[in-house]
């Protein structure tokens, strides 16, 4: 079966953005690519760009969160816009909490953590940079 693996674009804080992610899921990085890495005569990378994350992937499960800086001459992502929200399917409920816990702080809860009208323990959020979370234990 196919996996989804999100990526998510920043407007240069990627590296702030997944450190913390990586705090709250543990793991390593398994791969940081700056635009540096890719300069060269053909396309430069203007300096201030350079140390700009060009790829971060971070493994979580079998899944794999991948993210990236929109470089300046891009553009701007919008922050605020209704991004794709990334759904975590939690094996229990402790693990659900932690999550929710980790994710959720500093930003911005639409709907705390509790049991669903559906059946399972649920929570969606937007984390503090304004990506959408949910997070989901189904008992059965």
């Amino acid at each position: 079966m196919a996996l989804i693996n999100p990526h998510i674009n920043f407007n240069g804080n990627a590296e702030e953005a997944f450190n913390f992610y990586k705090s709250v899921f543990g793991g390593e990085f398994s791969k940081i690519m700056r635009f540096k890495e890719i300069s060269s005569t053909e396309h430069p990378i203007a300096e201030n760009e350079a140390n700009k994350i060009m790829l971060i992937a971070l493994p979580i499960g079998k899944n794999i969160l991948m993210a990236n800086d929109v470089p300046e001459s891009m553009g701007r992502t919008n922050e605020n816009e209704n991004r794709s929200k990334i759904s975590i399917s939690a094996e229990s409920r402790e693990e659900a909490d932690k999550l929710f816990s980790g994710l959720s702080a500093g930003g911005n809860v639409e709907m705390p953590i509790g049991d669903s009208p559906w059946g399972s323990y649920f929570a969606m959020f937007r984390d503090k940079f304004g990506i959408e979370w949910m997070v989901d234990f189904d008992p059965k």
